[in-house]
């Protein structure tokens, strides 16, 4: 069989049974290794659209040549029996081939699973971003949107802990975004328009931090990236989206508003300074207003969520309901407990 995705192949063998199948990846990462009995093996990070895997690949393996020709950034097809060992995901009897242009072109875009669920994301995204009402926020937020939907689209949340793929970012956002307005919708007096536009923005750095070539799988360093970081690269971004809506035209408009245009921009700002929650995480400044807490609860909350997602999916199964633990969460992950069934709706 040929799997849709590396999550589903792993999916797969979580019941610690072998299975036959191929799987679509890109060479995102190969290096040379030196064993303990001194004999060289392959490092080899395969990943898709939505997770990886990380494979060695000894010298004595048929495939091994093969394997080390191929580049990085080279997609392959690479079939045979799967399995979980002890040094993780292990192939035998396999064999390597280099994709069509057409199955890479497939490969890039990811399972139909989740295409439909970006594709849903970057629509609330739109809708949330649609329901703005003050007028500068909502020209931010449009001018964000508009300028760097690409980059922005393909672009991951994080390199480990969540949201570590193509499209990542775009997944995150939304959580955050949703997560924002249910918080609002408790706490009435927060200034909604303020949240919703700072969850928008609070990790729009990573699409230099955590970004993705526009034909790749691979998530490179940057300069920028490293030397920045995606909280100072978001302000930075801000500011420049700000200069380019406030026209003078509007400058004129908004000088009507309350509170005024520069408060508004301060406050956005401090948001995005402190969504990390404390300075030990790297925000440069911690939470000093009611709209800067609920974003830096919003933003972990989702996190977290996808965090748990992960280790239901792939995290060894100590016994029936729990898994081992999965970094950075602060213990094993117990099974969820399901809702109630059985019970009529008029008696609910």
């Amino acid at each position: 069989m040929i799997w849709e995705s590396i999550a589903q192949m792993t999916a797969k063998l979580s019941d610690g049974q072998p299975a036959q199948g191929t799987i679509r990846a890109c060479i995102a990462k190969k290096l040379l290794r030196t064993a303990r009995n001194g004999k060289p093996y392959l490092e080899v990070q395969l990943a898709d659209p939505g997770s990886d895997i990380l494979l060695k690949v000894w010298e004595t393996m048929p495939w091994y040549p093969e394997l080390e020709r191929a580049e990085e950034e080279t997609s392959v097809a690479i079939d045979g029996v799967w399995r979980n060992s002890q040094f993780g995901i292990d192939v035998s009897g396999a064999t390597v081939r280099p994709l069509t242009p057409g199955e890479e072109e497939s490969l890039l875009i990811g399972s139909a699973e989740l295409q439909e669920r970006q594709k849903a994301d970057w629509q609330q995204i739109l809708e949330l971003a649609g329901t703005i009402r003050d007028p500068r926020m909502a020209a931010l937020c449009e001018a964000l949107l508009k300028t760097y939907e690409k980059r922005f689209r393909r672009s991951a949340a994080a390199r480990g802990y969540h949201h570590a793929r193509r499209g990542g970012l775009m997944e995150h956002t939304a959580g955050v975004m949703r997560t924002a307005r249910a918080l609002c919708e408790a706490y009435p007096q927060i200034n909604r328009d303020l949240v919703l536009t700072g969850a928008l923005f609070h990790d729009c750095g990573k699409m230099w931090e955590n970004g993705y070539a526009e034909h790749g799988l691979t998530m490179p360093y940057t300069d920028t990236g490293e030397l920045l970081g995606h909280i100072s690269l978001g302000i930075e971004v801000i500011n420049k989206l700000w200069t380019g809506v406030c026209t003078e035209q509007r400058r004129k408009e908004w000088e009507k508003l309350s509170p005024p245009t520069e408060q508004v921009r301060l406050h956005l700002l401090h948001l995005v300074a402190s969504h990390h929650g404390s300075l030990e995480y790297g925000s440069p400044v911690v939470p000093k207003t009611p709209e800067a807490f609920v974003l830096h609860h919003a933003d972990d909350l989702d996190a977290k969520m996808e965090m748990l997602r992960g280790a239901y999916a792939d995290s060894p199964q100590l016994s029936e309901h729990i898994r081992q633990r999965r970094a950075p969460l602060p213990g094993n992950v117990a099974a969820p407990l399901p809702a109630v069934s059985g019970v009529d709706a008029k008696d609910a």
